[in-house]
């Protein structure tokens, strides 16, 4: 569980709840690591730009970001 409440999808700002509404289409659920974002539309806009912006840089393939993403969530104790 995290130390910050999870937002509830139903009550988050139009702009975040398009983002966590396709991702229940693509994964099933939204991310964790969006509700938390969710907490600030400025903080979830930024953190959204920063991984949009390293997939158009192309720098690293989706299967490395994938497995990345996963070590980084087991690291530092993150539910993914």
């Amino acid at each position: 569980m995290p130390r910050i409440p999870e937002i509830d999808p139903a009550t988050a700002p139009p702009r975040v709840k398009a983002v966590l509404d396709a991702q229940v289409g693509i994964f099933g659920a939204p991310l964790k690591n969006h509700l938390l974002y969710a907490h600030s539309e400025e903080v979830f806009k930024g953190a959204r730009g920063v991984w949009g912006a390293l997939d158009k840089a192309g720098m690293i393939d989706a299967p490395l970001s994938a497995l990345v993403n996963r070590r980084v969530a087991v690291l530092v104790g993150c539910v993914f």
